[in-house]
């Protein structure tokens, strides 16, 4: 089992303490004298929580399902490994939780709903407690004893009368069950620790000694449309991975590229590892990349690659956007239109995507310039939503937001002068568009996008839009060109002027994103003319 995995299955907390002392708190938020203490500190000795006194519990706070499962998974110790991928539109290999919600529905524990969704970030009802924890412990059984709002007709009767019979819910106070109000962490435990040590049952024709650990149930919340999505008849397809690099043929990549083409992928890996011949060895092997949600076509596939095409970047020859080879677990495909939505772009060089659940965890980090539709928003978070048709929490100082993307505002060539100046020192990376390794035009490109322009991705189409300029006009945030045959040839780089007679530019394989003049050597010898894609008012 992976480490990660082994931390994923560690339920409501991150820190695993050597010894349990249990003359201090298990948690900051569970007294000594708590009416629960007991099935918590015998959870703990059981391994199947972890305590850690400089953290609340967070009892009174509703369950997830992913949650719920977190916690079966350590006590049923069920071994993640060789599960069938189970076929969820919500969930996918990527999802730090996959091997976890494999096990537990080829365990047939759990399943998902009627729309194929498994729904891993839900709230958990009593009743749905009820039917889990009786399909995970196979509890049986049978009684003359009912609550009032749970009759024969009921979906979770079975369950519940189960847990009746086994004397693990006395419900509550004035005879009912509840089992369409959501399951408290504090119930969920309760409920864990009475079927596996049997001195905690309690026995429902007595009277109950204490409620159950909330007397008051959490009210169910009225779902809230979501209304900027719509469903649509046309399937649409998605960069599924952080960045995903454009190959020029099929299976090309190498053993040290397997962090790019792997699920998910780890390009600050790659480009770490990679020596200075094998970055040099992708010239003419990859040809661009494509962000998180960045939208694609796919104009063909062949065994595990497929050919998209990226819509946002333009390329004279294919009507659809820039092409390449892509591994095909890279893309996902999706029938929900989010035109809609606001949107949110990432403006920090690296932003962290987190769980939308309690603990907020960290479910993958995505680049400057990504873009990704936004389905609700609170004073810190935009809840944004994913190509797997997930939400995840994205940090409003990681991000600005638009209602889309034509309401940008035009900025100024200072500002693209200026927020290109933020990635100085940023190692090359041959067709790179993400803040993990940049081209010369991919830089460009990258700073244009996230201020709502987009231009050509490469340098010799750079070179064909915009306005063009002399030299002698030139103003900081031009776009100067460089040829071969002093200046006649083909176009191969291109910079960003920053005024006098300096570019930004990110020169080659061997060098970082730096300024340096424009007018010595090579560059003042192949000098091709320059283009402005911004009016200054």
């Amino acid at each position: 089992m992976s480490k990660k995995v082994t931390i994923l299955i560690l339920a409501f907390t991150l820190f695993l303490l050597p010894t349990i002392t249990l003359a201090a708190p298990v948690f900051k938020d569970i007294p000594e004298d708590s009416p629960i203490i007991a099935e918590i500190t015998y959870l703990i000795e059981k391994g199947i929580l972890t305590s850690d006194p400089t953290t609340d519990f967070g009892g009174d706070t509703s369950i997830t399902r992913i949650q719920a499962v977190e916690i079966l998974i350590n006590a049923l110790a069920i071994n993640l490994e060789n599960r069938p991928t189970p076929d969820f539109v919500d969930v996918n290999p990527t999802d730090e939780y996959f091997p976890l919600i494999a096990a537990i529905v080829d365990e047939q524990i759990m399943s998902g709903n009627a729309a194929g969704e498994f729904k891993p970030n839900d709230p958990l009802t009593r009743g749905q407690m009820a039917i889990i924890l009786t399909n995970a412990f196979k509890l049986t059984g049978t009684t003359t004893l009912s609550f009032q709002d749970v009759d024969s007709s009921h979906w979770a009767n079975e369950s519940i009368q189960a847990l009746i019979a086994n004397k693990i819910t006395t419900g509550y106070p004035d005879n009912t069950f509840k089992p369409d109000s959501l399951t408290t962490k504090s119930n969920y435990v309760v409920f864990l620790a009475r079927i596996l040590k049997p001195v905690f049952r309690k026995d429902l024709s007595k009277p109950a000694p204490t409620p159950e650990p909330v007397p008051e149930p959490v009210p169910v919340p009225v779902p809230v449309p979501k209304s900027c999505e719509e469903p649509s008849k046309k399937e649409t397809f998605k960069v599924n991975v952080s960045v995903t690099s454009l190959w020029n043929k099929p299976n090309m990549s190498r053993k040290v590229d397997r962090p790019s083409t792997s699920i998910p992928v780890d390009i600050k890996k790659w480009t770490k590892d990679m020596s200075l011949s094998q970055k040099w060895w992708l010239v003419g092997k990859t040809d661009t990349q494509a962000l998180y949600g960045d939208e694609v076509t796919v104009l063909k596939s062949t065994g595990n690659w497929v050919r998209v095409a990226i819509k946002d970047q333009y390329v004279p020859y294919q009507k659809e956007g820039y092409p390449g080879w892509v591994p095909k677990t890279h893309i996902k495909s999706t029938t929900t239109n989010y035109t809609n939505c606001s949107i949110a772009i990432v403006t920090s060089k690296v932003a962290t995507l987190y769980n939308n659940n309690a603990e907020k965890k960290k479910f993958m980090d995505i680049s400057y310039s990504t873009i990704l539709p936004i389905i609700k928003e609170d004073e810190k978070w935009f809840y944004v939503q994913t190509p797997g048709n997930i939400v995840k929490l994205l940090s409003k100082k990681d991000a600005k937001t638009y209602k889309n993307y034509a309401a940008i505002p035009k900025p100024s060539q200072k500002d693209i002068v200026n927020e290109a100046k933020r990635f100085l020192d940023l190692p090359y990376l041959w067709a790179g568009t993400s803040a993990y390794g940049y081209d010369c035009s991919g830089i460009i490109y990258a700073v244009y996008k996230n201020h709502g322009i987009l231009i050509p991705r490469d340098s010799f189409y750079q070179a064909t839009k915009g306005t063009s300029v002399s030299k002698k006009n030139l103003e900081p945030g031009d776009l100067v060109f460089f040829a071969g045959a002093s200046g006649k040839g083909k176009v191969y780089h291109v910079g960003l002027y920053v005024g006098s007679g300096k570019m930004l530019h990110a020169p080659n394989a061997s060098s970082k994103v730096k300024i340096e003049s424009m007018n010595a050597g090579t560059y003042k010898r192949n000098y091709a003319g320059a283009r402005r894609y911004i009016v200054n008012k």
